[in-house]
């Protein structure tokens, strides 16, 4: 149960997107519905894990000159796999995501939790680090795009809700990301400030 406990802690503590805002680039670009903010988000939490898992394995074993070169490494590998196995299996979801796939190698969270955690901590810790945060990250892409899909679309995954023509196309665009973004960001706060 203290596992569970520090995921879910993980998610909202160290929320990558409404607490730290890290990772802005996968979360605007790919939010434009429900469907490819969960999808980029499972995605990176399965990179994150599996690099968070392996970094620990590795932390005794790379030498300091080299620790976040070979990080990268890391990462970059499980991002290939999830590449390769997202073209052969998905290739729908494989062109929808496009290039923030391998983006995710260069996402400021994977780096970040590798440095701050898994090369500092024990696998199975590491590994509930990596839940936490890609819980968190997966759960705040999926509520951004969820709310860009209504307010664009009329739609939630696909299901309409009301009728479209009241959408805004502006919710889907770039600068609906950013709006609803803001907004989101504002809303989390204000409950961190509620007793």
């Amino acid at each position: 149960m203290n596992k569970l406990k520090f995921i879910l802690e993980s998610a909202i503590k160290n929320n990558p997107i409404f607490v730290l805002l890290l990772g802005m680039c996968p979360t605007l670009g790919t939010t434009s519905s429900a469907i490819n903010g969960m999808s980029m988000g499972l995605a990176t939490m399965g990179v994150l894990i599996c690099s968070n898992v392996a970094i620990s394995m590795l932390r005794n074993v790379v030498p300091d000159k080299v620790r976040i070169p070979a990080f990268i490494v890391v990462i970059a590998s499980f991002v290939t796999v999830l590449q390769m196995l997202l073209q052969a299996y998905l290739p729908a979801l494989y062109e929808t995501l496009g290039i923030f796939i391998p983006l995710i190698v260069v996402n400021c969270i994977l780096l970040g939790r590798a440095e701050a955690y898994a090369s500092k901590n024990g696998v199975v810790d590491s590994f509930c680090d990596g839940a936490g945060v890609g819980l968190g990250f997966t759960v705040s892409l999926t509520i951004l795009g969820s709310v860009r899909e209504l307010l664009g679309t009329g739609r939630i995954f696909d299901i309409p809700v009301y009728n479209e023509e009241y959408g805004s196309l502006v919710f889907i665009l770039a600068p609906g990301a950013f709006i609803v973004l803001g907004l989101l960001i504002a809303v989390v706060n204000k409950l961190k400030t509620v007793k």
